[in-house]
């Protein structure tokens, strides 16, 4: 497989899972910009990606999948026992995509674009930062007595929080009020795969 990213984005969720469950894949960078290109060749990244955004997977036999959410649940199921997509009951799958979908369109989509765009101002800027800590709210009441996002075990839901999560410092979104955000943050920071793959991204 082949997983396109850019480091400091979103497409480093999948990059953890891919090193959780062990499965060989192939970074391939791409350079965000106008157009998006693939950083090795300079190719237009739009011909395999229309939209032009990270991540995308490309599998074995050449079919390409993208959006993070669906490349997340897709790495999951190819190891159903490694349990990063929790199933042993219907309510626990669905448990897993509300929080996968809460991040996407609460989180991901509150930091991106407002804090990621001068030309919005800082008067956007400021309201998304209050958007977004009215949402942390909830993360932090869900991580009260729990070591990971959906319990005691690590799952895809934890990788994209994480990769989201990370822009807080350079968004300048305070996280004072979060004890046990941060604590999970510094249990994530502390995975081998997480620190790897940050290492490969060369993010630390």
């Amino acid at each position: 497989m082949k997983l396109y990213f850019t480091p400091g984005t979103c497409s480093l969720a999948p990059h953890i899972v891919l090193r959780e469950l062990g499965l060989e894949a192939e970074l391939v960078r791409v350079r965000l910009g106008t157009p998006p290109v693939i950083a090795a060749t300079q190719d237009d990244y739009r011909t395999l990606n229309p939209n032009g955004y990270v991540p995308l997977l490309e599998l074995d036999d050449g079919s390409l999948l993208t959006e993070g959410v669906a490349i997340l649940q897709y790495l999951a199921d190819l190891h159903p026992e490694a349990g990063l997509l929790p199933a042993a009951t219907p309510l626990q799958r669905y448990e897993s995509m509300r929080w996968l979908v809460y991040i996407s369109s609460e989180l991901h989509k509150m930091f991106s674009p407002w804090l990621f765009h001068p030309e919005y101002g800082e008067q956007a800027a400021e309201v998304a930062r209050g958007k977004i800590a009215k949402r942390l709210e909830l993360v932090e009441r869900q991580l009260d007595g729990r070591d990971y996002l959906l319990g005691q075990a690590f799952t895809v839901a934890d990788a994209y929080l994480f990769a989201i999560v990370s822009w807080a410092k350079l968004c300048k979104v305070p996280l004072d009020a979060f004890a046990h955000l941060q604590a999970w943050l510094e249990r994530m920071a502390a995975r081998p795969t997480v620190q790897a793959a940050l290492q490969a991204e060369r993010l630390r």
